[in-house]
């Protein structure tokens, strides 16, 4: 397994080894002891989405005591994964980091509390999962908008306009948030 740190600190890269034969592939996608996961907590939710080629989810994080550090992977398909830096007295506070992962290449990134998160689906019939870190709370959720032009999030070309929920087009900017 290869772990790498991002420019952002706490945001890592998880490249798993996998282990392929005629039979298919097998790897292990967590073990507790190997994956040193900076800040990290025992996780306690397990969630997975669908979605087709232009799907666009985030950008969201939770807020306080109900702030969540996220393991997220591809299962099937390709994702443009985002990850927005709010922690406030980070060097690298508003910056966002930005990956591809897929069912093909398996890596995995690891995004700590005190982030925002969101990605957008390259491929139909993609599927996303990531262990959470605490458990979620509706009250507790908040969002940046995708488009926001403070982060100038650079997304992906999906040849069409991106499917963006109406929840996540009435989110405001990092401007706008008081965190």
């Amino acid at each position: 397994m290869k772990i790498t740190n991002t420019e952002i600190d706490g945001l890592v890269v998880i490249e798993p080894n996998v282990y392929k034969d005629k039979r298919g592939y097998f790897f292990e996608f967590y073990h507790a002891l190997r994956y040193e996961l900076p800040y990290a907590g025992q996780f306690v939710q397990d969630n997975e989405a669908k979605s087709n080629k232009g799907v666009l989810r985030g950008v969201h994080f939770q807020t306080g005591i109900n702030a969540q550090g996220k393991l997220v992977r591809v299962v099937i398909g390709s994702v443009f994964d985002v990850a927005v830096d709010l922690r406030k007295d980070s060097e690298t506070f508003g910056r966002w980091y930005g990956i591809h992962l897929s069912g093909e290449n398996k890596k995995q990134l690891w995004i700590p509390r005190g982030f925002a998160h969101g990605y957008l689906v390259l491929e139909d019939e993609t599927i996303f999962s990531y262990k959470c870190d605490n458990y979620y709370h509706k009250l507790a959720e908040q969002g940046i908008r995708y488009d926001d032009p403070t982060l100038k999030i650079n997304w992906p070309d999906v040849g069409g306009p991106y499917i963006v929920s109406e929840k996540d087009l009435a989110l405001g900017t990092i401007t706008d948030l008081t965190l």
